[in-house]
């Protein structure tokens, strides 16, 4: 009788690896007209730690200007420890790349909206962000890549 090994997926705990914020141009960049531009950039890191635990690692940096001003720049690093054994390597990698993240995701958004208003600056709303897209994407440019090396 063969056991078959039943995926399991348990999340051991949520914590901030990292907090940045600068602001610049303060206090003279309260005086000026507030018409923000956003820049968002967000990266995933993984980790593979011992007995079926992973770190899942989601950067939030975010850039504000206001006209040619820097207004703040503000970063969270987010991380997570993942118990997750029993998976085949597409569906690790799918995992580790786009539903970790996913549920990273709420946790560095506060963390970062937090950051910014004690800053002084308005909220920082940031739009959910569609990982399973992303990981697509990024599955698709590797895989490019990957025929492009071959050909040549």
């Amino acid at each position: 009788m063969t056991e078959q090994a039943t995926p399991q997926f348990s999340l051991q705990r949520i914590y901030v690896k990292d907090l940045s914020f600068e602001a610049p141009k303060s206090p003279e960049i309260f005086r000026q007209e507030w018409n923000p531009s956003v820049q968002l950039d967000l990266n995933t890191r993984t980790k593979t730690l011992d007995n079926d635990f992973h770190e899942v690692v989601l950067t939030l940096s975010v850039t504000v200007k206001t006209g040619e001003e820097t207004a703040f720049i503000a970063e969270v690093q987010q991380g997570g420890i993942f118990l997750i054994k029993g998976l085949d390597a597409p569906s690790m990698s799918h995992t580790l790349g786009a539903f970790c993240p996913n549920i990273l995701f709420p946790y560095a958004r506060e963390a970062l909206d937090n950051l910014v208003t004690r800053g002084s600056f308005p909220a920082l709303m940031l739009a959910p962000v569609n990982f399973d897209a992303l990981y697509a994407q990024e599955m698709a440019r590797v895989n490019a890549e990957a025929q492009g090396a071959t050909q040549q």
